[in-house]
């Protein structure tokens, strides 16, 4: 356990410079003129652009925020802007309802597994809203997934995964609760329930069927090189669960690699 915990454990203050740096980095080596985010009012993408805030004095930052109608909550549109509004950066809202429905209009539906299909598709027509607007500003798209996301592949491949930068990408969700504390991310937005939103009432938890805590404390457990028993104990879950994220991990690994090509 205590190998977890000091994995988990981090200085918010240390870390959040580190992040900041980062970020400043990859825009100056890119040339640059900026950074694009979307900004559903959630943790990661508030803490992102807090942190974007902070790094790029010169603010030049477009935060967009990308509601479907009858999904979105209107409250973390209103979130939304109003951080974009407090941190003093350029915001557009864009509707994704009518791009959905006019490409699903000129698909067949009902296909099996149909609602998870258009859960990425929504995910990748606001990738495409993002890179629209970098190739026309000439800015970076800065992603928000975070640590967890990716060892468990919750996410979708050349949608929420696609972006030039990840600033949350070394941070378990647990840590990036720490860290917007540490920068002023507003607690309301801290103690919001996870969801991408993808369909009414999504939620993180549920899909994963754990929460972020219990997840963290187990990939932490493998970084830390501890077997699948000593994990379960420290996690609290059953050794079923620990196998179970494991084969997660090893099943979307295809999600952060480029595709496979034949030597020849």
């Amino acid at each position: 356990m205590g190998n977890i915990e000091k994995i988990l454990k981090i200085n918010p203050e240390r870390t959040v410079k580190k992040i900041k740096k980062f970020i400043q980095n990859k825009v100056e080596e890119a040339g640059s003129r900026g950074v694009v985010l979307g900004l559903s009012g959630g943790l990661d993408s508030s803490t992102t652009a807090f942190l974007c805030s902070e790094a790029l004095k010169d603010k030049n930052i477009l935060a967009i925020s990308m509601p479907e109608k009858g999904i979105t909550d209107p409250q973390n549109v209103e979130d939304s802007e109003r951080i974009a509004r407090d941190l003093g950066i350029k915001f557009q809202k864009i509707g994704i309802s009518s791009i959905f429905e006019k490409i699903k209009g000129e698909i067949a539906p009902g296909e099996e597994g149909e609602k998870h299909a258009d859960g990425n598709l929504k995910a990748r027509i606001r990738m495409v809203i993002l890179y629209y607007h970098s190739n026309l500003l000439d800015y970076l798209v800065v992603g928000s997934s975070n640590k967890s996301e990716l060892k468990c592949g919750y996410f979708t491949k050349y949608g929420d995964g696609a972006s030039d930068l990840l600033p949350l990408g070394s941070l378990y969700k647990t840590q990036v609760r720490k860290i917007a504390k540490e920068i002023g991310v507003p607690q309301k937005i801290i103690d919001k329930k996870p969801s991408a939103e993808l369909w009414k009432g999504q939620r993180d938890s549920q899909e994963l069927g754990l929460a972020y805590d219990k997840i963290d404390k187990i990939y932490a457990g493998f970084e830390a090189g501890l077997s699948e028993k000593e994990i379960a104990e420290s996690a609290d879950v059953s050794q079923s669960t620990v196998r179970e994220f494991k084969l997660r991990k090893e099943n979307s690994k295809h999600k952060l690699q480029r595709p496979p090509k034949p030597t020849l």
